[in-house]
C-alpha cells in the first residue's frame, strides 16, 4: 500500500530519504505539476547544495510577465482575478535566469517562446518525440516522478489531465527493473477522468492527501481574428463525416472548432462564407467524429455540445467512447464542464498513455486502424518552406521556440492510414516591429516535418494538396497560397535553381491574396473575436483586441491611432478599467490617445 503523508514537507523529507544520490524526477507537462511541493523543494535543495536535482518535464505554465506601460495595467488586475492572489507559480521557472548550482531542469516542450532568451533553457532542451519521452528520461536515469491526482468519492484515484507520460514510464520501468518512486498529490479541483488514468492507490509508492489546493492553471482564451477565422473555415471543409479528429489550440483551434460548429448548426449560412472563399459547402454531419487528440481541450468539449463528436467505438469492457486523450488542459470553463459530466459521458472520455494515442504500435493494430478511420489530423507550424517541409519548433539560428511535442508523430499516422490527411495550418505572413515576413519561404532551417511527409497546407488564402506531388506542383500549390507580396520573389528564387518552370505564371485565382482583398471577401460575415467566450469583461475584450492592434502595428500605424486618439472622444469605461479616466502627466495623455485610437 502507498505511504499516506500529511504535508509537502513530509513529502520532501521521504523523496530525500528514499533517494540517496541525485534526484532524477519527473513531473507531468502542464496542469499535472504539485506546485506547492515543486516550490518547497526547491527551497528546501537551495540550502543543500550537496544535493543535486535533475528535474525532467514539459509545457512549464507561467503567464507572461507584462511589458510595457498599457499591457502591465491590463493585466495586472486581470491575472490576479483570474488566478488569485496566492497562486503558487513555479519558482524554478520565475527564476530561471538564477537557478542554484545544484539544480537543473530539462523540458522537451516549452510554452512557445517563453524561453527564446532562456540561456539555461536552451542548453538544456531534451529534443524528443512526444511518444519518446518515457524511453528518453529512463536512459536518463529518471528515479522519481510527482503528480497531482483527483480522488472520488469511492476513493479511487485518477491520474485525470496526465495520464500520457507517467502510464508509459510505470510500464517501462517495470520492463527495464528500474526502480522509480512515485508520488501522488491529491487536488480537490482537478477532474476525475475514466479510462486508464484511473489507477489503484498502491500504483504510488505515497500519496500526498491536502497540499494542492490552489486553483488549477486555466489558460485565458484569445481573441480570433479575421486571418484565423479564414483558414478555420478552409480547414474546417476537410473534415469528412463519419471520421476522427484530432485538434490543438489557442486560435487556429478556436477557429477551426467554431466553423465546424457553423457547418453543423447553421449549414446554409456556412455555405454561403465558403462561397466567398471561393470553396465549396460541406453537408452538416450525420454520423458525426470520432475524438482522438494528444491534448483535450476545450474545443473537443464545445464540438460534443454542438452534436459533432457523436462518433462512438466500444471499449473491450463494453463503455462507448466518443473521445481519447493523453492530457488535458484549458480554460475555467473547461475544468467545470469535466467536473460535471454525467457518469455516461464521463465514461466517454478515455485518458490513455501517449503511446497508444499517437501511433499504431500496438498489439491490436488492426482495430487501431478501423476506429481511426478518416482521420484529419490539425496541426499548427510557424513556416512551411515551398516543398512541404515545416519549421515548428526552432528558429534558424537553432533557438527552441517550443517543442516536437507529437506533431511529428500525427503526421506520420495520417501516412500510414489509407484515409486520413495531416493538414498544418498557418499564417502566411507574421509582423515584428511594422515589418511583415512570409511564413511560406523558399528554404526552411531546422525542420520539424520533413519534406518527405507532405501533405495538406492551409492559409488564410487557401489549401494547399501536396502528398505525392512533385516538386514543382509543390511549389506551385505553396505560392499560390502565399500573401501577394512576396509571390514574386518566391516564384524567383524557385526558378533561379531550376525547380520552377520559367514559363510558370500566378493564376488569376492567386494574384489578390491580400489582407484587403480578404476583407472584402469576408465584407459582411459576422466572424466572433471570441467564439465560445472569454474570461475577460465586456470592457477588457474590447481592450485585448485594442492592445492587439497596437503590438502589431509598425510606426506608420501607431502614428494613425495617436491622431485619432487625440481628436475623437468616447471608450470612457474602457480607459476608466486601465486608469486612464482621467489622464495625469503627458505619459498618461500620450498613452491615453494611443488606446482610444486603437479602441475606435
Amino acid at each position: 500500500m502507498a505511504v499516506r503523508i500529511k504535508s509537502c514537507t513530509e513529502a520532501i523529507d521521504y523523496l530525500l530519504k528514499e533517494i540517496s544520490g541525485a534526484i532524477r524526477l519527473g513531473a507531468p507537462l502542464g496542469l499535472g505539476k504539485p506546485n506547492v511541493f515543486l516550490n518547497q523543494l526547491f527551497d528546501r535543495l537551495r540550502v543543500q547544495p550537496e544535493r543535486q536535482l535533475e528535474l525532467y518535464t514539459a509545457l512549464s505554465l507561467d503567464v507572461p510577465k507584462p511589458d510595457g506601460f498599457l499591457a502591465e495595467r491590463f493585466l495586472g488586475i486581470f491575472l490576479e482575478r483570474h488566478f488569485g492572489a496566492d497562486y503558487p507559480w513555479l519558482k524554478y521557472v520565475r527564476e530561471r535566469h538564477h537557478l542554484p548550482a545544484n539544480f537543473r531542469v530539462y523540458e522537451f516542450f516549452t510554452l512557445a517562446g517563453s524561453a527564446l532568451s532562456d540561456s539555461h533553457a536552451q542548453r538544456n532542451h531534451i529534443s524528443l518525440n512526444y511518444t519518446h519521452a518515457a524511453s528518453g528520461l529512463l536512459d536518463r536515469g529518471l528515479n522519481a516522478i510527482v503528480q497531482i491526482v483527483a480522488r472520488d468519492s469511492s476513493g479511487r484515484l485518477s491520474l485525470s489531465c496526465n495520464p500520457d507520460v507517467t502510464l508509459d514510464l510505470d510500464r517501462m520501468a517495470r520492463e527495464r527493473k528500474q526502480r522509480v518512486f512515485k508520488i501522488a498529490f491529491v487536488h480537490p479541483e482537478l477532474p476525475f477522468l475514466e479510462g486508464q488514468a484511473v489507477v489503484k492507490e498502491e500504483f504510488f509508492d505515497a500519496v500526498v492527501e491536502e497540499p494542492e489546493s490552489y486553483r488549477l492553471f486555466a489558460l485565458p482564451r484569445r481573441p480570433v481574428d479575421e486571418t484565423s477565422h479564414a483558414i478555420g473555415l478552409y480547414a474546417s471543409s476537410l473534415v469528412a463525416d463519419g471520421g476522427t479528429l484530432q485538434i490543438g489550440i489557442g486560435e487556429l483551434g478556436d477557429a477551426l472548432a467554431w466553423s465546424l460548429c457553423l457547418r453543423q448548426s447553421e449549414n446554409s449560412h456556412y455555405g454561403e462564407i465558403l462561397a466567398k472563399l471561393g470553396v465549396e459547402s460541406e453537408s452538416p454531419f450525420n454520423a458525426g467524429l470520432f475524438g482522438l487528440s494528444e491534448m483535450v481541450t476545450d474545443s473537443l468539449l464545445r464540438l460534443r455540445e454542438a452534436g459533432i463528436l457523436k462518433r462512438e467505438i466500444t471499449t473491450p469492457d463494453g463503455h462507448r467512447l466518443f473521445l481519447q486523450g493523453g492530457f488535458g488542459l484549458g480554460s475555467k470553463w473547461f475544468y467545470e464542464r469535466l467536473r460535471k459530466l454525467s457518469e455516461n459521458e464521463r465514461h466517454g472520455i478515455a485518458m490513455c498513455p501517449i503511446s497508444e494515442i499517437n501511433d499504431l504500435y500496438d498489439p491490436d493494430e488492426t482495430e487501431l486502424r478501423r476506429e481511426r478511420s478518416r482521420a484529419r489530423f490539425f496541426n499548427t507550424a510557424m513556416e512551411v518552406n515551398l516543398l512541404g517541409g515545416a519549421m515548428s519548433d526552432t528558429l534558424d539560428n537553432g533557438l527552441v521556440v517550443s517543442g516536437v511535442g507529437g506533431q511529428y508523430n500525427f503526421v506520420a499516422m495520417a501516412h500510414e492510414l489509407s484515409d486520413a490527411k495531416s493538414v498544418l495550418m498557418l499564417r502566411s505572413t507574421r509582423t515584428k516591429k511594422g515589418r511583415r515576413f512570409s511564413n511560406i519561404t523558399f528554404h526552411g532551417g531546422h525542420l520539424t516535418i520533413s519534406r518527405h511527409l507532405r501533405d495538406t497546407v492551409v492559409t488564410e488564402y487557401g489549401v494547399a494538396e501536396l502528398r505525392a506531388r512533385s516538386d514543382e506542383e509543390c511549389i506551385r500549390a505553396m505560392i499560390e497560397i502565399a500573401d501577394a507580396e512576396f509571390q514574386p520573389a518566391l516564384i524567383k528564387a524557385a526558378q533561379r535553381v531550376g525547380k520552377l518552370s520559367s514559363s510558370y505564371n500566378l493564376p488569376e485565382r492567386a494574384r489578390n491574396n491580400t489582407t484587403q482583398a480578404l476583407k472584402s471577401r469576408l465584407a459582411g460575415v459576422s466572424l466572433p473575436s471570441f467564439p465560445f467566450g472569454s474570461d475577460f469583461t465586456p470592457e477588457e475584450e474590447r481592450l485585448a483586441l485594442a492592445l492587439e492592434r497596437l503590438q502589431k502595428n509598425g510606426p506608420s500605424g501607431l502614428v494613425r491611432f495617436l491622431a485619432r486618439g487625440l481628436v475623437n472622444r468616447g471608450f470612457e469605461s474602457e480607459l476608466k478599467r486601465m486608469g486612464l479616466g482621467r489622464a495625469r502627466g503627458p505619459t498618461e495623455l500620450f498613452w491615453k490617445c494611443m488606446l482610444r485610437g486603437a479602441l475606435d
